[in-house]
């Protein structure tokens, strides 16, 4: 049976470096897996990922912006591949525009529901994996990056603010949730992400 399964977090939460052997770790037991992400997915969304990253736009454009690559993504790709029995694994999804767009940004929680309802209405992650790290840590990762996004370049209390949109989320939907303590050493988390593909 096809899964849907997400990964979130701030941007230098590790997330994206955990995904990739998450992946393999599936495809080792013989499921297949799609690896995806947001915004980007489709050709139509890796545009709008470069707009969304590089250009400064106000916060009700950037968020239209993402809901519609979101939606692109959705009907090219992530439902597809369910159909077809695979399992896909998308770094970021709807839960990233609650942070960044609701969180960090001030958009009203309301309108971006209104979004989700419209994009996605019948579809949400069988699962989301959560990399929970303090800001001063994501930052410190974040400072090895020679070139940094119009996100990345925020200051502290937007990445405050992003990971608080988190913390509201989940609490809001709990059970969907994994949490992870992504300022572990590598092998700590991996071994959690382990116990969390043995539930699968």
């Amino acid at each position: 049976m096809s899964k849907f399964i997400t990964f979130e977090g701030m941007d230098g939460a590790g997330k994206s470096t955990h995904l990739v052997w998450f992946a393999d770790a599936l495809r080792a037991r013989g499921i297949g897996v799609v690896v995806t992400r947001e915004p980007g997915g489709t050709p139509l969304g890796e545009q709008l990922r470069e707009i969304l990253l590089n250009q400064p736009m106000c916060i009700g454009t950037e968020a239209l912006l993402m809901f519609a690559a979101r939606l692109e993504h959705i009907e090219q790709v992530i439902k597809p591949a369910l159909r077809a029995g695979q399992w896909v694994i998308s770094d970021r999804f709807s839960d990233a525009s609650f942070a960044y767009q609701g969180g960090g940004r001030g958009m009203e929680w309301d309108k971006l529901a209104q979004l989700e309802q419209w994009v996605h209405p019948d579809l949400q992650p069988d699962l989301t994996l959560f990399f929970d790290v303090p800001v001063e840590v994501a930052r410190q990762r974040l400072s090895a990056n020679v070139s940094l996004d119009r996100f990345e370049q925020e200051q502290a209390d937007f990445f405050e603010r992003v990971r608080a949109g988190y913390h509201k989320r989940i609490q809001q939907n709990p059970q969907r949730y994994a949490v992870v303590d992504g300022a572990q050493p590598l092998e700590n988390v991996k071994r959690q992400l382990e116990s969390i593909i043995a539930t699968l």
